[in-house]
């Protein structure tokens, strides 16, 4: 058989949220209304992940390779959201988690959360 794999997911980005689809057939969504905290999650030699989460610590984790100029521009609607603190935090070269934007109104706490 030619041609290209499965993706081993994909993003859909719309007005009123964000979606990942994996092959396995889960899925993750958030709306935008609901996006509280924004993470930046980096290791050598793997791709930058998004982390949005709500309220509850639930959210949606968007690979770097799967994002457009659409998922930044979305971003930009975050009240306060700065793409070049993003952009920053994305183009460590050291591994780790940062926190790039929270809700002017957060939860008190969001739990901490393991990535594979």
């Amino acid at each position: 058989m030619h041609g290209n794999p499965m993706p081993d997911s994909y993003v859909y980005v719309t007005e009123e949220g964000v979606t990942r689809h994996y092959a396995d057939g889960s899925v993750e969504a958030l709306a935008w209304e609901d996006v509280v905290e924004v993470r930046v999650v980096t290791e050598a030699g793997e791709d930058v992940l998004y982390i949005l989460l709500d309220r509850d610590g639930e959210g949606c984790v968007v690979p770097r390779s799967a994002t457009d100029a659409t998922f930044l521009a979305r971003l930009r609607y975050l009240p306060d959201f700065d793409l070049d603190r993003l952009a920053l935090a994305a183009d460590s070269t050291g591994d780790g988690v940062v926190v790039v934007w929270r809700s002017p109104d957060p939860p008190s706490a969001l739990p901490d959360l393991e990535y594979d």
